[in-house]
Formats: C-alpha cells, sequence, structure tokens
C-alpha cells in the first residue's frame, strides 16, 4: 500500500516545523509540499495532488475556510482537514459546509491530528472530540426529544454513508443503487428529520454514534 500524501499549509513558520517534524516521522505518511498562505496553498494542491491537505483556519490573504471552498471546487478529491486555536463550534461548522473532511484544534494531542489524516484519507469524517462534543449539544436544543422519526433501513443506510463522508456517487456504488435515487433518499430523509445542511447531518450521525463506529 502506497503511504499517504499530504500537503501541509499554515502561516506561521514555527508552527509549520513543529507539523511538519510530526508528519515527517509518522510510518505511512509522505509530506509532498507545504504553504504559508492560502492562495498557495491552493496552487500547491492542485499541482501536488496530495490525499489530504491539513490547512490552518486563520491564514493572511485567502483564509482557510475561503481556501477549503475554492480547493474542493478544483480538485473535489482531495480531503481537507482544517487546523485552528478556535474552539468555537461555529469555525467547524463553516469548515464542513464548504468541504473540509476533518476539524483538529491545535492543542490537540499529536495522535488526534494523525487520526484525522488517516480517517479522511480513508473517505470519512474526523471532528475533534472536544468540537464534537459542544456540536452535539447544540443540537439537542434544538431537537424535540419526544419526537421521534422512523427512517426506512434504505434511508438509514443512505444517510450513514453521507454522514461519513462518502459522495452521492460513492453511496450509489456501495449500495448498487442509481445516483438519482440515492438523492431521493437523502432528500426524503433530510425532510423526515428537518434536517437542512451536511453539517446537520453530521451533527445527527455524530448523535446516532455513526462516526464512533468509523
Amino acid at each position: 500500500m502506497s503511504n499517504l500524501r499530504v500537503l501541509l499549509a499554515d502561516d506561521h513558520a514555527v508552527v509549520r516545523a513543529g507539523l511538519k517534524a510530526l508528519l515527517q516521522a509518522e510510518p505511512g505518511l509522505d509530506l509532498v509540499g507545504e504553504a504559508g498562505e492560502g492562495e498557495t496553498a491552493v496552487c500547491e494542491a492542485v499541482r501536488l495532488r496530495p490525499d489530504v491537505v491539513v490547512m490552518d483556519v486563520s491564514m493572511p490573504g485567502l483564509n482557510g475556510t475561503e481556501a477549503t471552498q475554492r480547493l474542493k471546487q478544483q480538485a473535489p478529491e482531495i480531503r481537507v482537514v482544517a487546523l485552528t486555536a478556535h474552539e468555537d463550534t461555529s469555525y467547524a461548522k463553516q469548515l464542513l459546509e464548504v468541504g473540509a473532511s476533518g476539524f483538529v484544534l491545535k492543542r490537540a494531542a499529536a495522535h488526534v491530528l494523525i487520526d484525522a489524516i488517516r480517517t479522511v484519507a480513508d473517505g470519512k469524517i474526523y471532528i475533534d472530540p472536544a468540537v464534537g462534543a459542544r456540536m452535539v449539544q447544540g443540537y439537542l436544543k434544538n431537537v424535540n426529544s419526544g419526537h421521534k422519526t422512523d427512517l426506512s433501513e434504505r434511508e438509514n443506510s443512505v444517510l450513514r454513508l453521507i454522514a461519513q463522508g462518502y459522495s452521492n456517487k460513492e453511496v450509489a456504488a456501495k449500495l448498487e443503487l442509481s445516483v438519482k435515487t440515492v438523492e431521493t433518499y437523502k432528500a426524503r430523509s433530510m425532510e423526515k428529520l428537518k434536517l437542512d445542511s451536511r453539517v446537520d447531518i453530521i451533527k445527527y450521525a455524530m448523535l446516532q454514534g455513526w462516526l464512533q463506529e468509523l
């Protein structure tokens, strides 16, 4: 099995040097490039085609959210792990909405970032546990605990895979369905559960324990 190719983007040289040393010391990972700001990160990622980009959220010029959105438009197959010192769940929500697959706090232990890289490279979602817990708590406040909605077996399977980071096309292949059928199941499930966005799906999945199964 070939090593995972990783590109690192962070505007602080000292932080970038530390992360670089961490990634280079990890078996199975190859650091193929680095960038000090968002515009360069996008250009280098499109040029080098890494499996994963570790993207600092706060960078000058094009910030991490904008860079992630632009990168996913140009190279949707590249996975992004957002790295930030900000613990506000709003940052995680913004990044997940624009296509990031992972969200890790800079204060997290080293193994958390490594786990995130490997998880998103496998096509799944990774949320730093400290942020994930608060996202679920916030979601619960908006849920009517007395209301239960039953999904069909197919709806449940489709929503679970989408929450874990698979595209509609990948879900269709896994379940041997057409893409249009997957889109129908997804829309029906979201309507039943009153979910409005990708972030809502991920919050629901966290509540169900689906992401812990990865």
